[in-house]
């Protein structure tokens, strides 16, 4: 298994090859195996999260502060990300659990995203586990998660056009600091783009302006 490639997508080169490959490990094949460093990615993950809502958020209360923090390391959120970074590929697991769909088991991809974080920290420390978490969780200045996605493809498809389209037509920044730009597109022609710090966020920003656009093109009418 390369895996360089999954460190490209990480942005981050481990210096202890073993850690990424135990954190990729499924309990399925006995021995050494992921649980461990799940359990510390875990507290990595509330940490780095919790530290970035109590900066980005100064007049959040507790109360508040621990439900967005729930939302956003929420199993289903987790798991979509995983499968964005395509993380199943990598997974070492046995026949049976490969066969009853464990590299897209939810709960599976979970814990091997957060594993995967404790690995990067005991193999570089807090900076590069926060930047992880940043990179691929975002920036924790959404206290509500819109999914302008299912909500253009809604509005699209009750007015019977296709599914749009979504092409990443730039990506700049250092590889800790990446800024994607997102075109949207509708029968082959751009309705509008956005950018973000990771691919879906600059897909449901690009999802959110093509959807502003689309009906006030729809009010003017």
């Amino acid at each position: 298994m390369d895996l360089s490639v999954l460190e490209q997508v990480l942005s981050y080169t481990f210096r202890n090859k073993k850690l990424l490959k135990t954190a990729l490990t499924h309990p399925s094949m006995g021995g050494e195996h992921n649980q461990r460093l799940e359990f510390l990615g875990d507290a990595v993950l509330e940490m780095c999260v919790s530290e970035k809502i109590y900066e980005m958020h100064p007049e959040m209360k507790e109360g508040a502060m621990t439900r967005l923090r729930q939302k956003l390391v929420r199993e289903g959120r987790l798991a979509r990300v995983a499968r964005e970074m395509e993380l199943g590929k990598f997974l070492l697991m046995d026949r049976g659990c490969e066969t009853g769909g464990g590299r897209e088991n939810p709960s599976v991809l979970c814990d091997a995203f957060e594993a995967v974080l404790a690995a990067v920290y005991l193999d570089g420390g807090m900076e590069p586990a926060r930047q992880m978490v940043m990179h691929f969780i975002g920036d924790c200045t959404e206290t509500d998660e819109v999914d302008a996605k299912s909500a253009l493809q809604e509005y699209l498809q009750g007015r019977k056009y296709p599914l749009p389209e979504y092409l990443v037509v730039g990506e700049e920044g250092l590889p800790h600091e990446r800024v994607f730009t997102v075109s949207v597109r509708l029968e082959g022609n751009e309705i509008a783009s956005g950018t973000g710090t990771s691919k879906k966020r600059a897909e449901q920003n690009a999802a959110a302006a093509a959807l502003q656009k689309i009906k006030g093109l729809g009010e003017k009418a």
